[in-house]
């Protein structure tokens, strides 16, 4: 297989869950879980019908969050973000490899999730990523305006000048590389496993149109990257 030529690239963004650890590793579905909560509590509901509820606000609005805010529901988001990001962060294993692979990006480097920046940290820390990126950009410093919207991709690039056309974008979420390939970055789509996939993401062999790369491993396709890197430049 040819290494992905990604030498145009020096601006490298990253999103955060299910792709800077492996889609099996139980996190997401504590959040998940968690989610589901506190649409209960806050709404009143029976647990069966607080789930249809957050995935109805997850598909109108982006987030779970988006959509108790639109509605009038939650007035603190950082409160909800402080509830549903109380997990155990043990189901993930440090990874020297992937920490080394990621320093050795030529340019910048970040991190741009969907999540909160303690979440962000918390998690970076675990998998031994704390040095690794020039900065984090959560929800909040969104303006609570979620991936796959616009709004917060502009304010990302804004806030770190980012030159669309030397942009990657590494994400598992098909539906939000759809609005990094309309701005020009280079798009690479981390997979789910078998039997692993959710609403968002992508099985084994898949590659969306607008995706320019597909990867079932990222540290496997950074290792790959890395190695070509270093050969068109010496």
């Amino acid at each position: 297989m040819t290494p992905p030529d990604l030498s145009h690239v020096n601006t490298w963004v990253f999103d955060l869950d299910h792709t800077l650890y492996p889609h099996d590793a139980a996190v997401m579905s504590q959040v998940d879980a968690l989610m589901t909560d506190y649409v209960s509590r806050t709404l009143g509901l029976p647990h069966d019908e607080a789930r249809i509820v957050q995935k109805s606000y997850w598909r109108d609005h982006g987030t779970t969050l988006n959509g108790l805010m639109a509605n009038g529901q939650v007035i603190d988001g950082r409160e909800f973000l402080d509830f549903v990001h109380d997990i155990d962060l043990s189901v993930i294993d440090p990874d020297p490899v992937l920490a080394a692979h990621i320093k050795s990006l030529p340019g910048k480097r970040y991190v741009y999730t969907n999540g909160s920046l303690k979440h962000a940290e918390n998690v970076c820390g675990r998998l031994g990523l704390d040095d690794c990126f020039d900065d984090m950009f959560d929800v909040e410093a969104s303006g609570f305006a979620p991936k796959p919207l616009m709004a917060g991709f502009e304010k990302f690039s804004s806030r770190f000048d980012i030159q669309h056309r030397e942009a990657s974008f590494f994400e598992d979420s098909v539906r939000n590389l759809k609005t990094a390939h309309a701005l020009g970055w280079t798009t690479i789509l981390i997979r789910a496993g078998e039997g692993e996939r959710d609403e968002e993401s992508a099985g084994p062999g898949e590659h969306p149109d607008h995706v320019h790369f597909a990867a079932d491993c990222l540290k496997t396709f950074l290792g790959e990257a890395v190695t070509a890197n270093t050969r068109s430049t010496s």
